[in-house]
């Protein structure tokens, strides 16, 4: 049997006493819930496809209706995991301090769905749809004679609400996350690569203010060395117990 991790009491110290925390999360902790990686997904009928070469917009262009057929069937298997024990370990840890902002590379609203009530998404949500030409938001249509679906205002093709390769990140939500790095007493980043940018950037600006970044990860990143923890494991194991040791329930 594998012996817990240590938790360096510094880490525990700096949690109870942080009043604004905020995390940035990767596609390691959806992965925890059972829901594939980006690049791992592809199986049966998508087995033969590049995600890279359906993830953008020129794709979409040149066969809209794959594409949405695609994002459909992502969009099901996200609706069919469950949130895991480290979302539910960020929203309970949300109710012990001041401010705490999850800034997350994934799309699934599995933070949501946990509880954590401020979440940056800088990559956009699949639960969402809207309009390829005027970016008005729609409900989500799984059926119509037409596929993709059309905007009800213009008359263009519907599309997830989801930032493709070579899309800018919304600046909203970028300027936000960048404000929660810089602003926070602690930040962590769990289950990212750190090689995405901009969001790889956000630890470096917590840092470059004097803040201390804890690194949540099975795997070493390019951030390990650098970072001021580094906690190495799975989310959903060391953040609850992060939760319970800086406030004990009994």
């Amino acid at each position: 049997m594998n012996r817990p991790i240590p938790i360096p009491r510094e880490v525990i110290e700096r949690l109870r006493e942080a009043r604004r925390i905020s995390v940035l999360t990767g596609a390691g902790v959806s992965a925890e819930s059972g829901l594939p990686t980006f690049r791992e997904a592809q199986t049966g009928l998508w087995a033969r496809y590049d995600p890279q070469q359906l993830a953008t917009p020129r794709a979409f262009r040149n066969d809209p209706t794959l594409v949405w057929d695609w994002y459909a069937w992502r969009r099901q298997l996200a609706g069919s995991v469950e949130p895991n024990a480290g979302h539910a370990a960020l929203a309970e840890m949300e109710r012990h301090v001041e401010e705490l902002v999850v800034i997350t590379q994934n799309v699934d609203s599995l933070h949501q769905r946990a509880g954590s009530t401020a979440v940056v998404e800088l990559h956009g949500n699949i639960s969402r749809i809207k309009c390829s030409e005027c970016g008005r938001l729609a409900p989500i249509v799984e059926r119509s004679d037409d596929l993709p679906p059309r905007c009800p205002v213009c008359g263009g093709f519907l599309r997830p609400d989801v930032v493709w390769f070579t899309e800018p990140l919304p600046i909203s939500a970028l300027d936000r996350a960048r404000q929660a790095a810089q602003e926070c007493d602690l930040f962590f980043t769990i289950g990212t690569s750190a090689l995405v940018q901009p969001a790889a950037s956000l630890p470096l600006l917590a840092l470059d203010e004097g803040v201390a970044v804890v690194e949540i990860n099975p795997q070493e990143t390019p951030l390990s060395g650098i970072v001021t923890f580094v906690l190495q494991g799975a989310s959903g194991e060391i953040l609850p117990r992060l939760v319970q040791e800086a406030w004990p329930t009994g």
